[in-house]
């Protein structure tokens, strides 16, 4: 007899919580656990489809949500693996089938996290760790055309850079985050994201800072791999709300991605490019709009058209979701709401909540233009939340009006008792943590 739903996901969780104690840190980069770990099982790694390895610091998820999309408009079976997830953690391994890719069954995932348990036989290892080695064990036991992976942090130690010959090396728009374990500068943040980069392996770049770009250009010439980089090899740019793409090989003219933002046609571009770059599958125009129209990716400029915190902010109100947490991905929100304003003019509130290791001086100073009123709240049950008062600190220090709240809900219900002549536009965001937190309480998670 199959256990029921929710005694699966007690299971899981329980699984979950074991592995997490195996290791005193949630975050250890270094791949000598990795590396005994694929030999225990194997080496899955080594029996995947083609894989296209993705680093860079903002645009990831979204570019492998494009890449999928696409690869799947054209008929084919595609593997993904991203992180981190939202609500549950099965959002992390979508497994590919004909006529589109599903999320990991709670059984699914517990049987290959317990055989990575099993050999592990109770070394330190991060949850990271165990669960990128159940993803290689998924990936192989599965049959499929092609395998996306995602990189978690950084690149040169990151526990996915196992793969010896990916079919790519994608690199998406590098910034500052993460400098406790990448580097205070932009040229040493660069250099682990580039450090994925394999031996005559095609590498795709987005645009990048001059730093960054010296940096990926030399690693991509010392590795002799091909590389196709943006306004060089590739362009992509906006005509009359169409995305139009050219290169050498000549120009499509596709429809505007569904995902919002101006940031969303340049990691629109990036797919296309890799797919184009490499010519392992056969994708055709029809099959690259499809892709980019059809892509979803949750938390990143998602407005809620649906669920239980509609009802609680002002009536006629728009409330959007983004997880933008460093200083570029609060310039790429802040940008698109600027387009929104001058489609339709609201006044915006941004409810932020924020991770203890992040700059919120520097992510918030790019909303001081466009909205007076920050509500900073908690993220619940996650450690290492910023506390808020640190966070309302941060705005003030920006000359901006900050009241605190003790939730996402209670600041929605606090903006429904004002007076508005034009109901408002409440932005949600500052951390994945967040996103995750509030599309679990408003009962619409990722499916």
């Amino acid at each position: 007899m199959n256990a029921s739903p929710d005694s699966a996901k007690a299971s899981l969780d329980a699984l979950i919580g074991r592995l997490s104690a195996l290791h005193q840190k949630r975050i250890d980069l270094g791949l000598e656990r990795m590396h005994r770990l694929l030999e225990r099982l194997g080496h899955p790694e080594r029996k995947l489809p083609p894989v296209i390895h993705v680093a860079g610091t903002n645009g990831k998820g979204s570019t492998v949500a494009y890449l999928r999309a696409t690869l799947e408009a054209a008929g084919l079976r595609v593997h993904a693996y991203t992180s981190p997830y939202l609500v549950r953690i099965n959002e992390c391994f979508r497994l590919g089938r004909v006529g589109g890719g599903v999320l990991v069954s709670d059984d699914e995932l517990r049987a290959a996290l317990e055989q990575v348990e099993l050999v592990n036989a109770g070394e330190p290892a991060t949850v990271f760790e165990l669960k990128t080695a159940a993803a290689f064990l998924l990936f192989a036991q599965n049959p499929a055309d092609a395998v996306l992976l995602e990189v978690g942090l950084g690149g040169r130690l990151d526990s996915t850079n196992v793969v010896d010959t990916p079919a790519a090396c994608v690199i998406t728009p590098v910034s500052m985050d993460h400098m406790d374990f990448l580097g205070n500068t932009l040229g040493s943040i660069a250099a682990e994201k580039a450090a994925i980069i394999k031996r005559g392996v095609p590498v795709i770049c987005a645009e990048q800072a001059g730093e960054a770009m010296a940096v990926i250009e030399a690693q991509a010439k010392q590795m002799r791999a091909p590389l196709f980089a943006a306004n060089e090899s590739w362009h992509v740019n906006v005509e009359h709300g169409r995305l139009v793409y050219s290169d050498e090989r000549g120009l499509m003219d596709l429809a505007a991605p569904r995902l919002f933002g101006r940031h969303q046609f340049d990691n629109a571009g990036l797919a296309i490019a890799t797919l184009r770059a490499i010519q392992t599958f056969r994708v055709n125009q029809a099959a690259f709009e499809a892709g980019i129209v059809g892509a979803e990716w949750p938390a990143r400029m998602q407005r809620l058209t649906s669920g239980e915190l509609l009802a609680l902010g002002p009536q006629g109100s728009e409330i959007w979701l983004d997880g933008g947490h460093n200083a570029e991905g609060g310039r790429v929100a802040a940008a698109a709401l600027g387009d929104l304003e001058e489609r339709v003019s609201r006044p915006l509130v941004v409810i932020a909540g924020m991770m203890a290791n992040k700059d919120a001086k520097a992510f918030l100073a790019n909303f001081a233009g466009l909205t007076r009123h920050i509500i900073a709240v908690p993220i619940p049950d996650t450690e290492n939340a910023m506390p808020v008062d640190r966070l309302a600190d941060a705005v003030r220090s920006l000359g901006m009006r900050v009241e605190i709240a003790p939730g996402t809900q209670a600041a929605l219900r606090s903006l429904s008792k004002l007076a508005y002549e034009v109901p408002p536009r409440i932005l949600i965001t500052g951390s994945l943590y967040l996103a995750g937190h509030v599309l679990g309480l408003n009962g619409t998670p990722p499916a």
